[in-house]
């Protein structure tokens, strides 16, 4: 069983992105663009010898907190971001309207 809290995640906005520092000299991201009410999450990576560790997971459970937190529509055009969110329906009041459609939603 993956232990997620054990993950540090830091919002770092000089470089558009949720990460976290792996201690290996590894970090795993999760890149945002911010716009007017609006956070689009566009990639999300995961370094492969860290992979099935719970990070991406804790990347986005942090990301989208923070997005929670602020106020902000969540415009997931991240893969992974999109079908987290897709498959978790305590998150899918943050999506944009037309991003319910998209996902395949009901409105």
């Amino acid at each position: 069983m993956n232990d997620k809290s054990k993950w540090d995640v830091r919002d770092n906005p000089e470089r558009k992105r949720f990460e976290i520092d792996l201690g290996d000299g590894a970090v795993a991201i999760a890149e945002y663009n911010l716009m007017a009410g609006k956070i689009m999450f566009s990639h999300t990576e995961v370094p492969e010898s860290h992979e099935g560790q719970g990070v991406g997971t804790a990347l986005i459970e942090a990301a989208l907190a923070s997005a929670r937190e602020r106020g902000l529509e969540v415009i997931p055009t991240c893969p992974f971001f999109a079908a987290y969110m897709k498959k978790h329906a305590e998150v899918q009041d943050l999506l944009v309207p037309h991003y319910r459609k998209i996902l395949g939603l009901p409105d």
